[in-house]
């Protein structure tokens, strides 16, 4: 069950600067998007603590868990719940919302996760929070088997997904402050996409939304509404998805972990241009 907080605020504003306003400016209504703590508790224990647009928190859940190794396969989520928190007992000021996604694991995947937990303070800009030392930044991707598809993933394809994404993101038309992550099969269709404030919380979502309707292994790519930055591509990888582009530029470690792991990587992704930063395993750059 989704939580009931809404996923945008209205809110007056006053706007400076428009041809024939005055010095005064005018006041206007305007949409904020929201920004609420969501608790990922597993079998009881609070694991991490993400900032979040309150929406399709079942999916981004279970995109957590999958793409942050906590659970292996769909099967091991035995049951998800979504709580609203009250804010007195959240020690959080008065009218902040917050909310609880409760999910219950395997018991291999519970003492596996007690075996290494952390504690992470989620915040919209990192991906890395609360990691203890360096060997925790887990740089050493899983190897991506060789695709023969990989090469219709061309710059066309490419970017008639991302021409197909701006027309899925409802609420960053209302409050044009979140990202996005889109799915599209070959022929460059964007099948469906999920939005959040943050860029990670997006293709969390996705990869759940994927791992949900059975969708994460068929041929297809991730486009994101941001830079391909490592742990983006490391997510990816991590679920067994092969193909990515990003409307910005890839970091030098999210291009070296893609080819390390085999990964086709898109960048700059912006019509009529698109840069391939890794050609994917077994095609050549040329």
């Amino acid at each position: 069950m989704e939580a009931a907080l809404p996923q945008v605020a209205a809110r007056k504003v006053r706007v400076f600067g428009e041809q024939g306003l005055s010095d005064e400016g005018e006041e206007r209504p305007d949409w904020l998007s929201a920004e609420v703590p969501v608790a990922m508790v597993f079998n009881g224990v609070s694991h991490a603590v993400m900032m979040a647009t309150p929406d399709q928190l079942e999916e981004f859940a279970l995109g957590f868990a999958l793409s942050e190794g906590i659970i292996d396969h769909m099967d091991d989520c035995r049951g998800v719940d979504v709580c609203e928190v009250e804010s007195g007992s959240a020690a959080l000021p008065h009218g902040v919302g917050a909310i609880e996604v409760r999910m219950d694991i395997a018991a291999r995947c519970f003492e596996r996760l007690k075996a290494r937990r952390r504690t992470l303070a989620g915040r919209t800009g990192c991906g890395v929070c609360g990691v203890e030392n360096l060997a925790a930044l887990d740089l050493v991707p899983e190897q991506l088997p060789a695709q023969p598809w990989h090469r219709e993933v061309d710059v066309a394809t490419v970017l008639q997904a991302f021409d197909g994404l701006q027309m899925r993101q409802r609420l960053n038309a209302q409050a044009g402050s979140l990202h996005a992550a889109g799915w599209a099969r070959l022929d460059g269709q964007l099948l469906f996409a999920c939005e959040d404030v943050g860029r990670h919380n997006a293709l969390d979502k996705l990869i759940g939304y994927l791992a949900k309707y059975q969708n994460i292994r068929e041929p297809g790519f991730v486009v994101l509404t941001s830079r391909g930055s490592h742990e983006l591509v490391r997510k990816c990888v991590r679920v067994g998805i092969s193909a990515l582009a990003t409307i910005s530029a890839p970091t030098a470690t999210g291009v070296q972990l893609a080819d390390l792991a085999g990964m086709r990587l898109w960048g700059l992704c912006r019509a009529p241009r698109a840069v391939l930063y890794t050609p994917g395993r077994g095609v050549t750059a040329s």
